[in-house]
């Protein structure tokens, strides 16, 4: 695992071949562990997307034109960043991995009590 310049662990930016047993030991079932990282990189998808939003709405303007839109590097610029930037399942997979998301389960704690 490689270290960025701001001390955080990167994540992988391709496909990795995981082992399944490694997903499933904290909830001992690869559904439930799946379920969980696809509802975190739901979250983060949905953030990024607003956050890019929220950038790219200060280029907006009433009157656009064919060649503003081609002349605007600054707005090419930040699209490029968040094309570059890893994929939602690919940082759900790792923060699951680290334990670094909350769930819980009300089936499970109702079946404990």
């Amino acid at each position: 695992m490689t270290v960025n310049n701001t001390n955080k662990p990167a994540v992988a930016s391709s496909t990795v071949t995981r082992d399944l047993r490694e997903l499933d030991v904290r909830t001992d079932n690869i559904y439930e562990s799946l379920v969980i990282m696809s509802k975190r990189a739901n979250q983060i998808s949905n953030n990024i997307k607003e956050e890019l939003h929220q950038k790219l709405s200060e280029f907006a303007s009433a009157n656009d034109n064919l060649e503003e839109v081609f002349e605007n590097r600054e707005q090419i610029e930040i699209s490029k960043h968040y094309e570059r930037m890893p994929k939602p399942t690919l940082v759900a997979v790792q923060e699951f991995l680290e334990n670094k998301i909350y769930y819980r389960n009300p089936a499970k704690e109702a079946k404990e009590l």
